[in-house]
C-alpha cells in the first residue's frame, strides 16, 4: 500500500534536544525544566518530542489530559509526568497505575484520589493549581489555605506542590507578571511553612525574561520547539538563548500553467490576473492545516524566493504566483515553513498573516500532515 503524501512535515530532533539544553542552562542547574509536550508536542509529535528532550536530560514532562500521560507511559517514557488540567474522577485509578502526578483544583478530585489510594494501600503526591491572574483553572489564592487543610486531612494524600500560570509573561512591559507573581509567592510561603512541597509558575516567557519567578521548577512550552513567545526578539539579546525551530513543511508543484490577463483564480475568483501570469498548483490546503485565512495574503518559497498565494486556498490545493521566478518546473520543491536557499518562513511569519500565534500554526501543520523525524 502506497501511503506517502506529496506533503511532508520534517521534525529536527537535534534542534529539540538543543533547545531543551539551552533552556535548562538558562534556568540553572538547581531548577529543573518541565517539558510541556501537550497538544501532541505542539504539533511535533508528543512521544518523539519527549524522547528528544529526554536525550537532553529532561526528567519531567507536562501534558494537559490523562490520555496523553498514559500514551507517554505506554511508549516507555520514564520520569515524572504531570497531568495539568485534571481528570475524570472515575479514571483516578489510572493515575496510580501509570505513576502520574495529578494537578488538582477541586475537592472531588482529591476525594477520588484518596479513595483509590486507600484501596491500593498507597500514598499520592498532588500539586494544587492556583489562579493568580489567568482567570482560568485553579483556586483563588485566598481559597488555598482552607483547601490545603481539607486535602491534607484525606488519607493517602500528600501536598507535593502548587502551581500557577502567567497570562502576560511574553510582554516584559506588562506589570501583571510582577503582580501575579507576588500573589503566587504569598501562596508559596503558605505551602513552605506547612508542607515540604515545590512551587512552579514560570512558563517560556518568564524563563526568558523574568528569572526572579523561577521558584523550584519552570515549565517550558513554545520555546522548546524553537520559538520565542514574544514573537520578535532583538538580535543579541543576552536574555534570549538561540532557539532552533524544529519543524519544516514542504510540498511540490503539481502543475504549471500560464493564465491571460483578467483570469479569475480559485473559488469566488477573489484574485484576477492583471497581466499574463504563470501560476503553479500546490497540493496543500486547509485540510493540511494551511489556513484559508492565508488566501491572497500568504506566500511560500520556490527556489528560495517568495511566491504569493493567489486566490482562495482550497481543501487540498492552493495556487501560487511563479511569474517572476525563473526555471520553475513541475515537481519542484515548495517550502511553506522553513528555509530554502536565501528564503525563510517561520511560524511567526505565518501567524502574523493569520492574526494568530506560532503555537496555533505549529499545531495545525504538525497535526494534519505526515511527520518525518530527522537528526
Amino acid at each position: 500500500m502506497y501511503t506517502k503524501s506529496f506533503n511532508s512535515i520534517k521534525i529536527n530532533c537535534t534542534a529539540l534536544q538543543q533547545n531543551y539544553t539551552q533552556l535548562q542552562k538558562k534556568a540553572g542547574a538547581g531548577v529543573p525544566v518541565m517539558a510541556m509536550v501537550k497538544a501532541d508536542g505542539y504539533g511535533h509529535g508528543m512521544v518523539m518530542a519527549a524522547r528528544a528532550f529526554d536525550r537532553g536530560g529532561c526528567r519531567t514532562f507536562g501534558v494537559a489530559e490523562l490520555r496523553e500521560a498514559v500514551l507517554l507511559r505506554q511508549a516507555g517514557m520514564r520520569g515524572d509526568i504531570y497531568v495539568t488540567i485534571g481528570f475524570a474522577e472515575e479514571d483516578a485509578g489510572l493515575i496510580f497505575q501509570y505513576q502520574l502526578t495529578p494537578v488538582i483544583y477541586s475537592y472531588a478530585a482529591a476525594q477520588a484520589l484518596s479513595s483509590t489510594a486507600v484501596a491500593l494501600g498507597q500514598e499520592i503526591g498532588v500539586h494544587v493549581k492556583i489562579d493568580s491572574g489567568m482567570s482560568r483553572l485553579g483556586l483563588f489564592p485566598a481559597e488555598m489555605p482552607m483547601f490545603l487543610d481539607a486535602v491534607s486531612c484525606l488519607p493517602g494524600m500528600k501536598i507535593a506542590g502548587i502551581m500557577s500560570h502567567f497570562p502576560e509573561s511574553d510582554n516584559p512591559a506588562s506589570g501583571s507578571t510582577t503582580h501575579n507573581f507576588q500573589l503566587f509567592a504569598d501562596a508559596c510561603r503558605e505551602l513552605k511553612n506547612r508542607f515540604n512541597g515545590i512551587c512552579h509558575i514560570a512558563n517560556s516567557g518568564a524563563v526568558l525574561k523574568f528569572p526572579a519567578t523561577y521558584c523550584d521548577m519552570v515549565r517550558c512550552g513554545i520555546a522548546l520547539y524553537g520559538y520565542h513567545p514574544a514573537v520578535r526578539v532583538t538580535p543579541g539579546d543576552g536574555q534570549a538563548p538561540d532557539l532552533l525551530p524544529a519543524m519544516s513543511f514542504t510540498s511540490r508543484i503539481l502543475q504549471i500553467k500560464t493564465l491571460p490577463a483578467g483570469t479569475g483564480v480559485s473559488y469566488g475568483h477573489t484574485f484576477l490576473t492583471h497581466k499574463q501570469t504563470r501560476i503553479a498548483v500546490v497540493p496543500v490546503g486547509y485540510e493540511d492545516g494551511y489556513s484559508r485565512i492565508l488566501s491572497n495574503r500568504g506566500h511560500v518559497l520556490v527556489h528560495g524566493y517568495p511566491a504569493p498565494i493567489l486566490g482562495r486556498i482550497c481543501m487540498n490545493m492552493c495556487m501560487i504566483d511563479v511569474n517572476d521566478i525563473e526555471g520553475v518546473l513541475t515537481g519542484d520543491e515548495v517550502v511553506l515553513l522553513g528555509r530554502q536557499g536565501p528564503g525563510n518562513i517561520t511560524a511567526d511569519d505565518i501567524a502574523e498573516k493569520m492574526g494568530s500565534i506560532s503555537y496555533e500554526v505549529l499545531c495545525l501543520l504538525g497535526n494534519n500532515n505526515q511527520r518525518e523525524y530527522i537528526e
